[in-house]
């Protein structure tokens, strides 16, 4: 029987990982608030915008198989502190960028090393925390990495003509090199916890990744991770700023206060997860239960906000604030995964299901502006061309969430 951490040991593991997955938010969504700055000195029409935005997450998805493995091999405290060094390099690449695959790369090499961030702390928490503890964490990071969208809207906005974005990613470049510090002085060993003379080490995972791919609810799980979770993070990080700008009218600052506001909700969000959860499992209702209940909302109010386009006009932000809050269901489903399997398959478990996600980011910010793109081109307006952009997406969560309730899993929600 592992034994787990200290209480106060808890709290500072626990502090050390939110910096860092505080960064990777801020980094993540920093392109959000910069898209109207980078497109005008940069001339990006919107699929080079999307592909700005999803290269993040290209290189955040392409690492996430051998990321598990690793994870469950060597521990969280030696991958993410590798990963962090690369984190970095991305930053430092996109201050000095000076063209479209400049930045691209910078995107890609920022993406590659934040992808630690979620899944260390999460394969961590599987062996080091109480399972009742678990679910709570994994919402308090979310709401962490919240703080750094919140971090992402205005304060970025109001830095930029004091500072400008060049210098904005140098000190991004630092504060990574602070969060490694303390990541490096508070993570206790993978094989023993810290404190803790006689915890055991697990045996070592089996490096195959067919027992993750194979369980029937990984595979139930599969087509919301990549649809559902996936596109709330590219709506997030990416599509709201140019729908509020270019459909709804808004100016830059406008659309920055916006997603401040609507960050601050998906904080209060997370937030409110970690407080309630235990008392919802307490009483019966599993993750997936809430999920099937409660997701169906964020299809009625996508469809309201495509339907509404540009007659919204300021009640853009507070419509998008409500779907990405309504969102927030399918966020119960990334722990509920990690614990369907042994502990000493959670990095695998974990990192394979982030793929998914993150996968679904890049194909949900790019094609969402290849579809935009092509509409224009066959000479349809602006607003109904992101209208018949985001109806294509809409279409497919729900196609993802109707498999969802017609595959059988070892648990099988019931409203």
């Amino acid at each position: 029987m592992l034994n787990l951490l200290p209480r106060r040991t808890a709290v500072l593991v626990f502090i050390a990982f939110a910096l860092a997955y505080f960064l990777s938010s801020l980094i993540r969504a920093i392109t959000a608030t910069l898209s109207p700055t980078l497109t005008q000195e940069f001339a990006l029409n919107a699929q080079d915008l999307g592909l700005l935005a999803g290269g993040y997450f290209l290189g955040f998805a392409i690492t996430q198989l051998p990321l598990g493995a690793w994870l469950d091999r060597y521990g969280p405290k030696k991958v993410i502190l590798n990963f962090l060094l690369v984190a970095v390099l991305g930053c430092v690449a996109f201050a000095m960028a000076d063209s479209f695959r400049g930045l691209l790369l910078a995107r890609f090499l920022s993406g590659v090393g934040v992808s630690a961030c979620l899944m260390a702390p999460l394969t961590g928490y599987r062996r080091w925390f109480a399972a009742s503890s678990q679910m709570r964490a994994n919402s308090w990071m979310l709401m962490t990495g919240s703080f750094g969208m919140v971090a992402a809207t205005l304060p970025v906005q109001w830095l930029m003509p004091l500072v400008g974005w060049r210098v904005l990613f140098w000190g991004l470049a630092a504060l990574v090199l602070l969060a490694m510090c303390l990541l490096a002085w508070q993570l206790p060993p993978w094989q023993k916890v810290a404190g803790a003379a006689d915890a055991e080490p697990l045996p070592a995972a089996k490096p195959s990744y067919d027992a993750v791919w194979r369980h029937p609810y990984f595979r139930r799980m599969a087509p919301m991770a990549f649809f559902v979770y996936g596109g709330l993070v590219a709506m997030q990080t990416l599509w709201v700023t140019p729908w509020m700008i270019r459909v709804a009218g808004f100016s830059p600052l406008q659309a920055a206060t916006g997603l401040f506001w609507i960050n601050i909700a998906m904080l209060g969000s997370f937030w409110a997860w970690g407080m309630i959860y235990p008392w919802l499992a307490g009483r019966g209702h599993t993750a997936d239960r809430l999920i099937s209940c409660g997701l169906p909302l964020s299809f009625v109010l996508l469809a309201l906000i495509i339907a509404a386009g540009s007659g919204l006009g300021v009640w853009a932000a507070l419509a998008w604030a409500l779907y990405c809050m309504s969102c927030t269901f399918i966020a119960l489903a990334q722990p509920a995964v990690a614990m369907a399997f042994p502990s000493n398959l959670a990095g695998r478990a974990l990192s394979s299901y982030n793929l998914l996600i993150f996968s679904g980011v890049f194909a949900v910010q790019w094609g969402i502006g290849l579809a935009i793109d092509g509409f224009l081109a066959l000479g349809w307006a602006e607003v109904f061309a992101f209208q018949m952009a985001m109806t294509i997406y809409l279409l497919c969560t729900v196609a993802a969430y109707a498999y969802f309730l017609t595959t059988k899993s070892h648990n099988q929600p019931t409203c």
